[in-house]
């Protein structure tokens, strides 16, 4: 499933490598922005986490930054980024302070509220950086999740935010407006829909219920907040398993993508909207063979990078390449070592190299300092990461 383009520009460089197939990546682009239907998708730099394909993506035509850290969002705004979402709340003191005392980051960055008490750390950031009238941009965050049964008391989605309802989300913007801050937006991330494969017909009605639901209380909150504190810049929505469901939705004005770039293996249960493509896998980890234990077994160094979430094996690195290999249900990926076995491994010598894809996108890449990058005609180009810019962002 690697390319041979990929396996031959990268085998002289040394393992535990990740590599990114450009070809692919690009695709995969262009694909989720024409699965958009002309919406702006803003690109979740969680999901890349590698600074030179997050601005290969906005050179394809993906439109601002959703951050997963303050940190991380005022390192982009050091680099010339001048919209940058944060899509959770922060409790990070000292980054608010930087934030609200540097006007530049405070017309960029754009917090993620759901709480009073997240207000009261900006307020405590106002007064540590002696700026008590500085005004931040801010961004609700409204639970997305689908309730069912009496009282609501099935809960389908993450745990989020515990602003639900148009009354809930204009009491709370109007704090916001209260203390001087501007709302800028509202974001609701469906995770039930954009997370989850079309495993079976039960998650798929699920899911067509949630947007059911959404389509008529995302819109009533949107207009509840409006006639509270005034028009919205943003709605945002989505993710890259529900891009073109979210974006039937007239109250949405942008959506949110960035796994899809890279294709982990969570993404092979998703079903391919009508009238558009899969999307290609475009980023793999190399491990060296380094022990033969036995015929059927070849010892690997390195690969224990298991995906968060749900502990179970939809979490762990999947073997791709030599075909006819698996991971050994005894150990799975290991620390120092990860044993594979099956038909395959009999062909592997001390020294081979054996290709894997991850279970999410970008989380990989904080396993490593480097990505290396490969064209389509085998042209290389090894770069940083999050992690080899000496960035750790949580």
């Amino acid at each position: 499933m690697i390319p041979v383009v990929c396996r031959t520009a990268t085998a002289d460089l040394p393992a535990p490598l990740v590599v990114v197939d450009l070809a692919a990546f690009d695709t995969n682009a262009r694909e989720l922005l024409g699965r958009a239907h002309g919406r702006p998708v803003r690109l979740a730099t969680k999901s890349v986490r590698v600074p030179a394909l997050i601005d290969r993506a906005l050179a394809e035509g993906f439109r601002g930054l959703m951050a997963y850290a303050l940190r991380e969002a005022l390192w982009w705004v050091g680099r010339g980024a001048d919209d940058v979402l944060l899509g959770y709340p922060t409790a990070d003191l000292a980054a608010l302070t930087e934030l609200v005392a540097d006007p530049a980051a405070r017309a960029a960055v754009t917090l993620m509220v759901d709480d009073v008490a997240q207000l009261d750390l900006v307020d405590r950031a106002r007064t540590a950086a002696g700026e008590p009238d500085a005004r931040v941009r801010v961004c609700l965050d409204v639970d997305a999740s689908l309730r069912l049964g009496p009282g609501e008391r099935v809960h389908l989605g993450v745990r989020r935010s515990p602003v639900r309802t148009p009354d809930a989300a204009a009491a709370l913007a109007r704090e916001v407006a209260r203390r001087g801050h501007e709302v800028r937006g509202l974001m609701f991330y469906e995770a039930q829909v954009a997370g989850l494969p079309d495993s079976s017909p039960a998650v798929r009605g699920v899911k067509r219920a949630s947007l059911a639901e959404l389509a008529e209380r995302r819109g009533a909150v949107a207009q509840a907040v409006e006639r509270a504190v005034g028009p919205l810049d943003l709605v945002n929505g989505g993710g890259t398993g529900s891009l073109t469901a979210t974006a039937a939705d007239p109250a949405v004005t942008e959506l949110t993508s960035g796994s899809g770039l890279l294709s982990p293996t969570l993404f092979d249960g998703y079903r391919v909207p009508a009238g558009h493509r899969r999307l290609t896998p475009s980023a793999f980890f190399g491990l060296d063979v380094v022990r033969r234990p036995a015929e059927q077994i070849a010892t690997l160094f390195g690969g224990g990078y298991i995906a968060s979430g749900p502990v179970g094996p939809a979490r762990a690195p999947s073997p791709v390449h030599p075909h006819g290999l698996r991971l050994v249900r005894s150990e799975g990926a290991g620390e120092v070592q990860t044993p594979v076995r099956g038909p395959g491994a009999r062909r592997l010598a001390v020294g081979d190299r054996v290709w894997f894809r991850h279970a999410k996108a970008g989380e990989v890449m904080e396993r490593f300092a480097t990505a290396a990058l490969v064209g389509p005609d085998g042209d290389l180009d090894v770069v940083p990461t999050y992690r080899g810019e000496g960035l750790s962002f949580g």
